[in-house]
């Protein structure tokens, strides 16, 4: 193949790349005349350059459909849906000849004469169907007449021609005048060969690696003779990395190029309106990482638009606008690139992922009930998954999830999801920096070197000092916090989360980085230096391992691992949503939590009064949180969190909003998939204390006072707190309820729930131990415990409520104790199928009144008999 036909080639996918966008702008906009300008002048270019090189067929396909697009530029002929349609169609035959064109340099054989005739049919102003179906003249006669034998003559011939056969119109302005004016005015460029400048990006890494190396040996030996030509070298060397890099850098948009077309074309295949909204189409990444990304986003894209969005009747029918919406998203976070690909459809199915994973064997009912619907909602990347009624055109054959993850982990990326029934599901991409050069601080713990990307630093605090005033790491629950300024900072230990001897000295420092909205401070022992650092990919036997992103050599030829700030908040938990989590399984069968027992409470300020408590194990995260990112939905404050809208309910009467990015103290409550803020004034401290509660005045929001830290402190009932966030707590598939005294065991696997109760049975008068699950509360049983009733959840994992009763009735020390059965169902049925297992009374979840009275009849009746 000739250069010059190798270059006709690159121009015109270059072209059809923008044609297919262009013309869904135009049909979406048929009034938009610069965008039709751009069109004519892009079928322009690609017809003249046809009949300079003699390609015949190409050139009679593009000029039929430049007729059209003349009669659309001159206002003579509308822009209409179908003839938008005709005009794709003679774009994907031109891209069907150039792909012949490029495989065996000739242009291959085939008929356009139907689609000429049907070009030829709506420039006449004929409906182009009908036009389609009739007779054609062949391609060598579309434009000469019946009796010419050859090839129509060149361009700048026709347009005398057109004006004739279309004379009330305007004569069109010159298409080569409009040509060689838009060539005087483009930007000089020449292009180069992808192997070139891959050459000559591993040069330029060498020279850098140099570079440091001879820097590092300066340092060390103190030679002042060659600091000067050094430092020239170190700035020549990084001005040409930073050029060089800029090659290898293109907008994301270019990957998104066709999708505009996919999304057409897939709304009128399905009967859908779809919308596709980009954002961030000039975030640049590396060449590479563009190619292989590619394919995963428009399969993600697709499965949008046929998953995801629901036909026009069904939206409607859901109180959602007829057309359903996609949007992608691209920014930079952290030295990464971060991909969004979501739609307002109807979510993923969680129930039916439940049943296809069971049923394919993927996990068993018990790994199931005991994960999350995050967990399950991953089984949709498993190979040959799909929860497709009907396998389309489009997808449903379970090839394309599992496929989009793997290629996007063979460049060290990952792929989340989230997803909520009825109101759509977000895929977020993250790649990690492959073949680059970047600036990162040289760090250590537990005498390991590490690199730390710069970019996601926002400080270093240098901590445990003599100085006096100086940052100090303190701990909340075991958990290393550091109180920065005007806020409580978590912190994660590098050594600790490595596995790594951490430093005996007390002195160090946190470099505090910034992921996406989430702060947080990594401690380190010592701080290097910074160092512009050449990153190689992470080995496949380390990719496992999400705290790195990759590895460097440095100057003095050690290889050291670069860090993934992103990787390290999720291995640490750090601003994930573990709510529930936390605590699961950590109840000892022995005795778990009891009220007698020191409770960790956590102290703050909110309203008037003195201080107020809350515990601890209730709250999932303190947030200070901008009051730039406080909204109103109605009356009620609410704040973009985690995927979805948290309700604010605030502690002060008459409580406003803080303005601008002043902060406002948070305490978050999570169960499951639902979370609540509790709004405050200040937080002052964590301390353990033996909770010896006295009922208070029957103000509501408060379940009594106790002395802590020597002063009368209210402590919070989080119960009615949670009930003015608008949502039902008490009723989801798992949850706990409250309990009372003499003594008193509860049974229930929520974490959170156990939290929320013990503390308010407490309150009433009875001594409270809870367990996480029916096998705990019998092996206390067993060893000898009494109790004088028991409170039982009864959907849990493992052994539910119902066969836990016909267990104590079965026989042994409790089988006549009362037994109280808590739980979200109700119903008769349901009362009846309890009273018939061995349950005493039924109380449904959360009824506090109820299960307390249901307590004192049930312990009177014992009494008296």
């Amino acid at each position: 193949m000739d250069d010059l036909l190798a270059d006709f080639l690159t121009e015109t996918h270059e072209g059809l790349t923008a044609l297919d966008s262009a013309l869904v702008r135009l049909e979406r906009a048929p009034d938009d005349q610069p965008t039709l300008s751009e069109v004519f002048r892009l079928v322009h270019t690609i017809k003249g350059t046809c009949g300079f090189l003699g390609l015949s067929r190409l050139e009679a396909v593009a000029h039929a459909a430049e007729n059209v697009l003349g009669r659309y530029r001159d206002g003579t002929l509308p822009v209409t849906p179908a003839g938008i349609t005709l005009i794709l169609s003679a774009l994907d035959r031109v891209k069907e000849i150039v792909a012949g064109l490029e495989a065996t340099g000739a242009e291959p054989a085939g008929d356009d004469t139907a689609l000429i005739g049907a070009l030829d049919a709506a420039a006449d102003g004929q409906d182009a169907p009908a036009a389609a179906a009739a007779p054609a003249a062949p391609a060598a006669q579309g434009r000469a007449g019946p009796e010419a034998p050859a090839p129509e003559p060149p361009a700048a011939a026709r347009p005398s021609a057109e004006a004739a056969q279309h004379a009330p119109a305007a004569p069109p302005p010159d298409p080569a005048a409009e040509a060689s004016a838009g060539a005087a005015n483009a930007p000089q460029t020449i292009r180069v060969a992808v192997d070139v400048l891959e050459d000559l990006m591993t040069l330029v890494s060498e020279l850098v690696l140099t570079r440091n190396q001879l820097l590092q040996l300066a340092r060390a030996g103190g030679a002042d003779a060659f600091a000067v030509p050094l430092q020239r070298l170190s700035h020549i060397t990084s001005d040409l990395q930073e050029g060089v890099m800029k090659t290898r850098m293109q907008p994301i948009g270019n990957a998104w190029a066709k999708l505009p077309r996919l999304v057409r074309d897939l709304s009128h295949e399905l009967g859908k309106k779809i919308e596709l909204e980009m954002r961030g189409a000039q975030t640049e990444l590396d060449r590479q990482v563009l190619e292989l990304i590619r394919d995963p986003l428009t399969h993600m894209v697709r499965n949008s638009a046929d998953h995801g969005l629901e036909p026009p009747a069904e939206r409607r029918a859901a109180g959602k606008p007829e057309t359903g919406r996609i949007i992608l998203n691209a920014y930079h976070e952290g030295g990464h690139i971060i991909i969004e690909i979501g739609d307002d459809g109807r979510g993923l199915p969680v129930g039916r992922i439940r049943a296809k994973a069971l049923a394919n064997g993927l996990a068993t009912e018990a790994e199931l009930a005991q994960m999350s619907e995050r967990e399950v909602l991953r089984f949709i990347f498993a190979p040959g998954f799909s929860t497709a009624q009907q396998v389309t055109a489009v997808s449903g054959r379970g090839v394309g999830m599992d496929v989009v993850k793997t290629n996007i982990e063979k460049i060290g990326g990952t792929v989340e999801l989230a997803s909520k029934e009825g109101r759509g599901t977000t895929f977020t991409i993250k790649i990690p920096l492959t073949l680059a050069i970047a600036a990162a601080l040289i760090v250590e713990a537990g005498g390991e070197r590490f690199a730390l990307p710069q970019i996601g630093v926002v400080e270093l605090v240098r901590v445990g000092s003599n100085q006096e005033g100086a940052p100090r790491i303190e701990r909340i629950k075991d958990a290393p916090v550091l109180r920065l300024r005007d806020r409580l900072l978590p912190l994660v230990s590098l050594a600790g989360l490595l596995r790594l001897e951490p430093a005996s000295r007390e002195e160090g420092f946190v470099a505090v980085m910034q992921v996406g909205g989430q702060v947080f401070g990594i401690i380190l022992d010592r701080v290097f230096d910074t160092e512009e650092i050449v990153v190689k990919p992470v080995a496949p036997i380390l990719r496992h391992v999400t705290m790195f992103s990759g590895n460097t050599i440095l100057g003095d030829g050690s290889v050291i691992m670069i860090l993934d700030p992103n990787g390290i908040a999720r291995a640490a938990g750090v601003g994930l949503d573990q709510g529930a989590e936390e605590g699961r399984g950590g109840v000892p069968a022995a005795g778990g939590m009891s009220s007698s027992a020191s409770t960790s409470l956590l102290l703050f300020r909110a309203g008037e009064g003195g201080a107020k408590a809350v515990p601890l194990g209730l709250v999932a995260r303190l947030e200070d949180i901008p009051g730039e990112r406080i909204e109103m939905a109605g009356t009620t404050p609410v704040v973009q969190y985690r995927g979805g809208l948290m309700p604010l309910v605030p502690l002060m009467p008459g409580w406003v909003p803080p303005e601008g990015a002043a902060r406002q103290p948070v305490l978050v409550f999570t169960e499951n998939d639902r979370a609540m803020g509790l709004v405050v004034e200040e937080i002052l401290d964590v301390l353990d204390e033996r909770l010896v509660l006295q009922e208070g005045s029957g103000r509501p929001g408060y379940i009594g006072s106790a002395v802590i830290a020597g002063r009368v402190t209210e402590v919070v009932d989080t119960a009615y707190w949670l009930a003015q966030a608008g949502e039902d707590w008490f009723r989801p598939a798992r949850a706990a309820s409250p309990a009372m005294r003499p003594r008193l065991l509860l049974v229930e696997d929520s974490a959170f729930f156990r939290h929320l109760v013990v503390p308010a049975l407490s309150a009433a008068g009875y001594e409270v131990t809870a367990v996480d699950g029916a096998a705990a509360a019998l092996r206390l049983r067993d060893d000898g415990a009494a109790f004088e009733a028991v409170i039982s959840d009864i959907e849990m994992p493992e052994m539910d409520g119902i066969a836990f009763a016909q267990a104590l009735r079965a026989g042994g020390a409790w089988a006549e104790v009362p037994l109280i059965a808590l739980s979200a169902r109700a119903e008769p049925a349901d009362v009846a199928r309890g009273r018939d297992a061995g349950f005493t009374d039924y109380v449904a979840k959360y009824d506090r009144e109820a299960l307390l009275q249901s307590l004192r009849d049930c312990l009177t009746a014992r009494q008296a008999a």
